[in-house]
Parts: structure tokens; C-alpha cells; sequence
């Protein structure tokens, strides 16, 4: 008999609680609206400001920093893809996590992933806000922060095409935005830009070489681009509302590695080629304007603030939606209070409520106590993305196996290389792991990191122990 039938000691517990949970939401966005959250998705305001700072710090050589730290996360969206197409849950990893390791996993896994979101949401808030206060000088940060809250916070309280509209357009001008640097850039690189001249390699091998800071400089380099990919998680968590979750998972999948290649490395390599990585602009302002201004493009400050407005915008909007879906799954898996489970109209509100307000207490925070709380803040949330990834490997190595044995047509989206595969990912995030500890900049994020999903995983364990003991009496009876 199967793992998964209810009337069996080894029955999946997961299965049917997840399938109950999801079957009261609506299935509203369309494949144009997956596809597109999936294409947008790799593309965010780290990618635009964030990356200045890796140039800055490994030269040339951030274009292997990204490719390496590009493939580490191709694999993970492997591995998430071939589960949430074997097992689309708006859960997601959490969902796989608890299937595979137990329910203490997928309660750390979820709750910590969705303290990351709201987090990220006050953040993208506060730095939309300045954009907009720097074109309307004296207006209140703060007034901005809470209109952009309110438009997020009624999107996703209605239905959930209205959250997919708007990320399909926000994905379409990010991409077409990057796109047309890309093509820029390309076309002055090879000469027949006008007003410009083709810098062959000068920029790359000049000036210090390909490796101007040595390793230290590429360590660096490397851990900032590990953390640039944030947001590709999303379109597993959205897939369980599409019209056919199966094919929307697998196709953005397989997409990942070209959109991977083409975005972040890419632009890394069309940047370093064009400017010279010590130019101040790139850490100061952003690669993207320094960019633009050395080839004499007229107002490219203003055209990056649009650019960067729309993608912090476009997190704003997914993020919320992401943890009141994550916040939603966890609840109707017994792992949340069940006030937030409550569905609307196919809508998890009281979870879009939660997780809104959760965000809008970060901005607040960054106000009031901007030296301690704050900070201590971000830095809980600065390695939470690698111990997700963490829990999706060991829980497609536990999940593979199970899935060949019960059901292999279900695996319509395949691991490359497994099990080795699989086990070299996970070499590598312990690497990371080691890197961030030697790394002064980066080992209190760690070990803040490190404490929180430490106390997630304590309360999870404790409330496991707590149901079983329950049970207990019942089973007696």
C-alpha cells in the first residue's frame, strides 16, 4: 500500500491537509501571469543597486562571483520545481520540508521564509519612499511607505488575478528595462554605439586584472551575489493558484537557467566590459546608472530611480503575497494560529492582514529605533534564504526516492544528476556558510540568522511534542 493512503501509520500528513488548504483558494492566475511573475521574479532591486557593491568589491571577476552563485541557484529552483510539480501547495518549500524531514522543518522553514518577506517588505517600502520624496522634496517618508502599504495591502486583499495583473506588468517593464541595457551595452561594446568607442578588453584585464582584490576581494563578491537572487521562490508559492500548476511550475523551471544567464550574468559581464570597476558611480549609485552615464545618455539617474521604483514596487506586491500565502498554508497545517487560515472569496485576508501589518511595524522600527532594533532586524533575516535552500535540497534527496517508488510519472520535472547533484548543492551552501563566518561583514548576519531559525526549530519541536502528547490519551481510548 502506498505512503500517502490516510489509513496507514505511514501516511503522508501533509498530503491531505495541503490539498484541503489549497483547494479553498482560487485558481486566478493564468499562464501569462506565471510566466511573467517567473521572468520578473529574478529581476529586483538587488540586481539594479545591490550588485554595485560586489563590483566594487571582486572587479571583473564578479562576472564568475554571479556564474557560480547563478548555478548554485539553478539547482535549487531544480530541485523546488521538480517537488512543486510533483506537489504544487501554496506552501511550497515548507510543504516538501514537513512531507520529507517532519513537521518541525516545514514550520522553520515557513515561518522563517515568511518573517524574511515582511521584513523585505518594510525595507522595499522605505526605499520606494525616498525615491519618491527625492522628485516631491518635503514630503514625509513615512506617508509614502503607508500609501504603498494600503495599494499592496487592497490588491492582495481582493482576488487574485488583481495580484497577478500587477505583477504582470510591473515582470514586463523590469524586463523590457533590462533588456534594452543589455542591447545598449552590447551595441557599444562592439562599436556602433554613437558618441562611443569599443573598450575591448581593457576594462577586464587594466587596471589591476581580472582579480584586482585577490580572494578576499572575490569572496566578497561571491556572498553578494549569492543574495541578489532572492525573490525566484515566489512562483512556486503562486503556482498552486494557476490554472494548471504542473505545467506552470515545470515551465518556469526550465526557463530559470537562460533567465539566469541572460539578467544577472549577463549584465555583470555587458557592465565591467563597458565601465571600469573602480569608477565610483558603480558602488555609489548603482552599475546600471554608471553605466548609462558613461555612455552619455541624458538623465540616467532619473531613468534608473523609474527602474528601481517599479522593481522595489513589483517585491512590495509579491512579498506580501507570499507570506500571507506561506502564513495561510502554515496555519491550515496546524502550525499557525487559526484566525489567519480564514478564506474570503478565495482569498487568505486575515493572512494578507497579518503579514501587511507585520511589515509596516519593520518601517516603523527603522524610524524609531534606527540604531538597534532595526538593524538587528536585517540582520536576522541575512542568511534566512540559505537555510531555505538548505531544507529544499535535504528534502528533495528524502523526496525523490519516495516519489520514483509511489508515483514516478509525477515527476514530470527531474533534478539534474541526482543524487550527486543534489549532494554538491548542498557542499556548496555549507561552503557559503564557512565563507559568511570568515567574512567580518557578514558573520553577524549569520549567527543572528543562525539563533532565529535555532528558536524556530525549539518551537516547532516543542509544539510537535505537544500534539503527540495529546494524541496520546486519545489513542488509549
Amino acid at each position: 500500500m502506498s505512503r500517502t493512503s490516510a489509513s496507514t501509520p505511514t501516511a503522508d500528513p501533509a498530503a491531505p491537509a495541503t490539498a484541503t488548504a489549497d483547494s479553498a483558494l482560487t485558481h486566478g492566475l493564468k499562464q501569462r501571469h506565471l510566466s511573467m511573475i517567473a521572468l520578473g521574479g529574478v529581476i529586483g532591486a538587488g540586481l539594479f543597486v545591490g550588485s554595485g557593491a560586489g563590483i566594487a568589491a571582486a572587479g571583473p571577476s564578479i562576472i564568475i562571483a554571479y556564474a557560480i552563485s547563478g548555478l548554485l541557484v539553478m539547482t535549487v529552483m531544480r530541485m523546488l520545481g521538480e517537488m512543486s510539480a510533483a506537489n504544487p501547495a501554496s506552501g511550497s518549500f515548507s510543504v516538501h520540508a514537513e512531507r520529507a524531514i517532519g513537521p518541525w522543518a516545514g514550520f522553520t522553514a515557513g515561518w522563517s521564509f515568511w518573517f524574511l518577506l515582511c521584513v523585505a517588505v518594510g525595507l522595499e517600502g522605505i526605499g520606494a519612499a525616498q525615491i519618491v520624496g527625492g522628485w516631491l522634496p518635503g514630503t514625509p517618508e513615512w506617508a509614502w511607505v503607508a500609501l504603498f502599504m494600503v495599494i499592496f495591502l487592497g490588491t492582495n486583499l481582493a482576488a487574485v488575478k488583481n495580484f497577478g495583473e500587477f505583477e504582470f506588468w510591473f515582470a514586463a517593464l523590469k524586463v523590457i528595462a533590462i533588456t534594452l541595457f543589455l542591447v545598449l551595452g552590447l551595441l557599444a561594446i562592439i562599436g556602433v554605439l554613437p558618441s562611443t568607442d569599443a573598450p575591448g578588453l581593457s576594462n577586464l584585464a587594466g587596471d589591476g586584472g581580472f582579480l584586482p582584490k585577490g580572494m578576499d576581494g572575490f569572496i566578497i563578491g561571491l556572498l553578494a551575489s549569492v543574495f541578489a537572487y532572492g525573490g525566484l521562490e515566489t512562483v512556486t508559492i503562486a503556482a498552486a493558484e494557476s490554472e494548471n500548476p504542473v505545467q506552470g511550475v515545470a515551465k518556469a523551471v526550465r526557463t530559470a537557467m537562460w533567465r539566469i544567464a541572460v539578467f544577472y550574468i549577463g549584465s555583470m559581464a555587458v557592465i565591467v566590459t563597458l565601465v571600469p570597476w573602480d569608477d565610483p558611480k558603480v558602488a555609489e549609485v548603482g552599475p546600471f546608472y554608471a553605466m548609462l552615464d558613461h555612455l552619455g545618455i541624458g538623465g540616467a539617474a532619473q531613468i534608473m530611480n523609474v527602474v528601481i521604483l517599479i522593481a522595489l514596487l513589483s517585491a512590495m506586491n509579491a512579498n506580501i503575497y507570499g507570506a500571507s500565502r506561506m502564513a495561510r498554508s502554515l496555519v491550515a497545517r496546524g502550525q499557525g494560529p487559526a484566525v489567519l487560515g480564514r478564506i474570503s472569496s478565495g482569498v487568505p485576508r486575515n493572512a494578507v492582514l497579518f503579514s501587511s501589518v507585520f511589515g509596516f511595524l519593520c518601517v516603523l522600527l527603522s524610524y524609531w529605533r534606527p540604531d538597534d532594533v532595526f538593524p538587528w532586524l536585517l540582520n536576522m533575516i541575512g542568511a534566512v534564504i540559505l537555510v531555505v535552500w538548505i531544507f529544499i535540497a535535504v528534502s528533495q534527496l528524502i523526496l525523490r526516492r519516495r516519489t520514483e517508488r509511489e508515483a514516478p510519472e509525477k515527476l514530470v520535472v527531474r533534478m539534474w544528476f541526482f543524487p550527486v547533484g543534489t549532494i554538491v548543492a548542498l557542499a556548496a551552501m555549507v561552503g557559503i556558510f564557512l565563507l559568511m563566518l570568515r567574512q567580518p561583514g557578514t558573520r553577524d548576519q549569520l549567527l543572528a540568522t543562525g539563533a532565529l531559525t535555532v528558536v524556530l526549530i525549539g518551537i516547532g519541536l516543542v509544539r510537535r511534542r505537544r500534539g503527540q502528547d495529546s494524541q496520546a490519551p486519545a489513542q488509549r481510548r
